[in-house]
């Protein structure tokens, strides 16, 4: 007698996605919830690296343009906005060394004070500073004016201001019909500066010519910072002998600093708030995979009844476990676009108010996926074995 082996049951692979996707289009909303998670895990990741990489490149071309050979030349630090004086021979000295293209000497002058007219209170200035310059302060700091003019070497009475000056002091005109009182005497607003990344003290100062500082508000020849500007494969060089060029008599005194360095160092700021973030996104993606494993559990125990008769009907363990494995997998995949995309979003705005070109690592997408795709796998792993252990008489008699 010849007995007929019962086939085998199949599950074909096209066969996964409409069976594993049942569970999330019938609780739609709680499958939305749960992939929540770990979109909101993804789009901090990728919204970090994004909004770090735009922000880094763009930083990166502001120093490029605004270049690495400026030095600054001061007495000492500056204590309560105080600028101690260097001596006279100080620029001249430093104009004759090899490789230094420019340098351009400014006085703050100490005791001398702006106001937007001869009423106001004494002391309040606003944080407004008095600076006595010439010519070569512009070319020196590579600087433009947004309006008017610079100052002339002569001793009229006329004022250039710096870019937060002029917003603080409310002054827009620049046609010679604006004058602040500075110092004890009125002075003719004649240009306004761009604001200097390099140099924000100049964006804070008021600035007069030396002439006419000398001859209304007591200036006696002495600049108090200095700024040069030196061949870009000698910085290093120039840098170590300003001091003793500076002041020789005494160049412990003097501090040389590079203005660019600051904004190398914001770069490393960046990056290092920018782990921190990532840290508190790799947090939340693990919360959303915490989440979806939890929901594939509650899954596995309310669907007994389909389980059971899926198994009475021929389907193997492998067959439920993939089936309730795809599900945990679509849910995370879902997920993860959605987070890219909202990181991707919000890179996107970010960098279009800040004026930043719009970069995203393609680490960031691709990684995003593969990263939610993952973290489904594992969130989906036990719920799936769980499932597959269940006895179908079992499920059934539960039902």
């Amino acid at each position: 007698m010849k007995t007929h082996e019962v086939p085998r049951s199949r599950l074909r692979c096209a066969d996964l996605l409409p069976t594993g996707s049942l569970g999330l289009r019938s609780r739609k909303v709680r499958a939305l919830l749960s992939g929540l998670g770990i979109a909101i895990g993804i789009a901090s990741i990728v919204s970090v690296l994004g909004v770090t990489t735009s922000s880094q490149s763009a930083l990166l071309a502001q120093i490029d343009q605004l270049g690495t050979n400026l030095l600054t030349v001061a007495n000492g630090t500056p204590s309560a906005g105080v600028e101690q004086i260097l001596p006279t021979t100080a620029t001249p000295m430093i104009r004759q060394l090899p490789h230094v293209q420019s340098a351009a000497p400014t006085a703050k002058l100490a005791g001398v004070t702006v106001y937007r007219n001869d009423h106001v209170a004494a002391g309040r200035t606003g944080g407004r500073s008095v600076r006595a310059a010439d010519a070569s302060l512009l070319s020196t700091l590579d600087g433009a004016l947004l309006a008017g003019r610079f100052i002339s070497g002569d001793e009229s009475p006329v004022t250039v201001l710096g870019y937060s000056a002029a917003a603080t002091l409310g002054i827009t005109d620049v046609s010679g019909n604006d004058r602040v009182w500075l110092g004890g005497h009125w002075f003719t607003v004649v240009g306004i500066l761009t604001p200097f990344v390099l140099a924000p003290e100049i964006d804070q100062s008021v600035i007069v010519s030396f002439d006419a500082a000398a001859h209304l508000l007591g200036y006696n020849g002495h600049p108090s910072r200095i700024y040069v500007r030196a061949d870009t494969e000698f910085v290093t060089g120039v840098a170590g002998v300003l001091a003793g060029s500076a002041n020789p008599e005494d160049p412990s005194r003097v501090t040389v600093s590079r203005p660019s360095d600051a904004l190398t160092a914001q770069l490393k700021v960046k990056q290092a708030g920018a782990g921190l973030i990532l840290g508190l996104g790799a947090i939340a993606l693990l919360v959303g995979a915490i989440g979806i494993a939890n929901v594939m559990v509650i899954a596995v125990l309310e669907r007994r009844t389909e389980i059971g008769l899926r198994r009475a009907l021929g389907a193997t363990r492998g067959h439920v476990a993939a089936q309730f494995l795809t599900e945990s997998l679509i849910l995370a995949t879902l997920g993860g676009v959605g987070g890219v995309v909202i990181g991707a979003a919000v890179t996107l705005g970010m960098s279009i108010t800040k004026g930043w070109a719009t970069l995203i690592p393609a680490e960031a997408l691709w990684g995003g996926l593969l990263v939610s795709v993952a973290a489904g796998a594992v969130a989906g792993l036990y719920p799936a074995l769980r499932a597959a252990q269940l006895p179908p008489t079992d499920a059934l008699r539960t039902a």
